[in-house]
């Protein structure tokens, strides 16, 4: 029975996990472990990570792999998202992991990303599925791949994440004028519009958001209209009241919404903004809220349940 193991170092958390693969199952889980971590209190103005924020990444990486006392546990594939990856001190950061755990974070590219997401769905959605639209919101790239088949045709990694985005046009998290919300709004379009071939939403296909911003959207939405059911789906309308919600609040109070959690509250009306201007450019009228994304698409390849392109990453054990 093989095995697959994944150490993921975002901005807010490092998680390891490692799963196996039965007759007739895709994942079960084995083995999982989440260290805290608020790296974006840590970055500056240039992005790069402190000396306290290296120093957490090191203490988190450690306590997540020394969680995992299986004796002959699979060997684990460990990277770092954009956090890490856009940093201008981010080789020091990996040397300084590497020398005080015996763990060598690894990069991936945006694209490489997006099409790990889009895998991921595309084994979540299963084997009817025709056209899939993958649409993912990280904290500093956002992430779209579109395609038919088991890999994607097109991706695109853009730089309008959540986090970047609240840094560079919502200092503190919070919006002075509706005016301003609308400028950003406008912004996020226009430059979701520059893209070439960006790929849209098609008549008959599917839209899927992997992202933990789409979800905490989609179960805000879900406590406001009261069907709980909902939680899986998220219109544009719904995004739209949502970022009057969050607009009207500060991120003390976002916290206490339902669905918002309390280290992502700052963000997340960067996140709605990013959802808005996504689904309206790519003419999405609504999401599927997909659980699976990078994470589970590397660990999909491993396993061998999806076929790895010539050149990208492979995990080894």
């Amino acid at each position: 029975m093989r095995q697959a193991g994944v150490l993921d170092v975002g901005c807010h958390s490092a998680l390891l996990t490692v799963v196996r693969r039965r007759p007739g199952t895709v994942l079960e889980p084995v083995f999982s472990r989440k260290v805290r971590l608020r790296l974006h209190e840590t970055l500056d103005r240039k992005g790069r990570l402190d000396k306290v924020g290296m120093k957490s990444v090191e203490r988190a990486v450690a306590e997540a792999v020394a969680a995992d006392s299986r004796p002959r546990g699979p060997e684990v594939f460990a990277f770092a998202t954009s956090v890490i990856r856009d940093a201008p001190n981010r080789d020091e950061i990996i040397a300084r992991v590497a020398r005080t755990t015996g763990t060598r974070l690894r990069m991936l590219t945006g694209e490489e990303e997006a099409r790990l997401a889009y895998v991921a769905a595309r084994q979540w959605a299963g084997p009817m599925a025709g056209q899939l639209l993958v649409l993912d919101i990280g904290g500093g790239t956002v992430e779209i791949a579109s395609g038919t088949g088991e890999q994607p045709r097109v991706v695109h990694s853009l730089p309008l994440g959540a986090r970047r985005i609240t840094r560079d046009l919502l200092p503190g998290g919070t919006v002075p004028s509706r005016r301003c919300l609308a400028e950003i709004l406008q912004h996020l379009r226009r430059s979701l519009e520059a893209v070439p071939g960006l790929p849209q939403a098609e008549l008959g296909g599917r839209v899927l958001a992997s992202s933990k911003t789409f979800e905490q959207l989609a179960r805000l939405a879900a406590a406001q209209s009261r069907t709980p059911r909902t939680k899986r789906r998220l219109t544009l309308s719904q995004v739209h009241t949502a970022v009057s919600l969050l607009a009207d609040a500060t991120p003390s109070h976002r916290a206490k919404l339902p669905g918002i959690s309390r280290h992502r509250a700052e963000q997340s009306l960067a996140g709605a903004l990013i959802a808005q201007a996504l689904m309206e450019t790519c003419g999405a009228k609504s999401v599927e809220i997909c659980p699976w994304s990078t994470r589970e698409g590397l660990l999909l390849e491993h396993l061998g349940v999806a076929p790895t392109p010539v050149g990208s990453p492979r995990l080894v054990g």
